[in-house]
């Protein structure tokens, strides 16, 4: 009688998990902020064509994210990022002998839209699931402004190149229920762009790689 006791036991227990545990064809909704923090490795900046030993630098962001994810199977999903627009500060950083540096060119505004395969790699009866993924990224800027600081020396129109790169992240869920969840997630992204912009009749240009990495808490439910 005991030995079937704790047999029902642990099938129930079972049962519990396997219902709060993720499953094929189930669709996956997170959201919550997301910090964004740019490695800004720029070249250094051209003026005129000539190299300058300017860099460009643009400061950190945090913004709503939300994610859409698909189950293929009880292991492999395929997920979309999407957010609401980043926005950043540019600025020139390194040396003076142009006695540009420190100028605040303006802000700019980005959308990075990333599109993976997410793998799980514990058994589905776990209510905790770690995950890895690997997909790739769009990033489109938009919304470029000069401010009154970089007008004032002479500065006119600002404009950045579209950006494809790929993107990898790690992350993790647990399931507290049969359809909430609590989310964590780490994510690097490669966005390459040239920014380019006039000091009077003058090009200034630079090639900013700002491969930032992103951090992500928040809420899901499946259904």
């Amino acid at each position: 009688m005991r030995v079937l006791s704790i047999t029902m036991l642990i099938s129930i227990e079972l049962v519990s998990s396997l219902a709060y545990a993720h499953t094929a064809n189930e669709i996956i909704i997170r959201g919550g902020p997301v910090y964004v923090n740019p490695q800004n490795k720029s070249d250094h900046v051209k003026v005129g064509g000539v190299k300058s030993d300017l860099k460009a630098k643009a400061d950190n962001d945090t913004q709503l994210g939300l994610n859409f994810q698909y189950m293929v199977t009880n292991n492999i999903g395929v997920e979309l990022l999407a957010a609401t627009p980043f926005s950043h500060q540019l600025k020139l950083g390194g040396g003076s002998s142009t006695g540009l540096s420190g100028a605040h060119l303006g802000k700019i505004k980005h959308l990075p839209p990333i599109l993976s395969a997410v793998w799980y790699p514990l058994d589905s009866q776990y209510e905790f699931q770690p995950y890895l993924g690997m997909g790739i990224n769009y990033t489109f800027f938009f919304d470029e402004k000069l401010n009154g600081e970089a007008k004032k020396v002479g500065f006119h129109g600002l404009d950045l190149d579209s950006s494809w790169g790929w993107a990898a992240q790690v992350g993790a869920d647990y399931t507290f229920n049969e359809n909430w969840l609590v989310n964590a997630q780490i994510r690097y992204i490669d966005i390459e762009t040239k920014a380019t912009t006039h000091l009077g009749n003058t090009k200034v240009t630079a090639n900013y790689k700002l491969d930032p990495w992103i951090a992500m808490i928040g809420v899901g439910y499946k259904f």
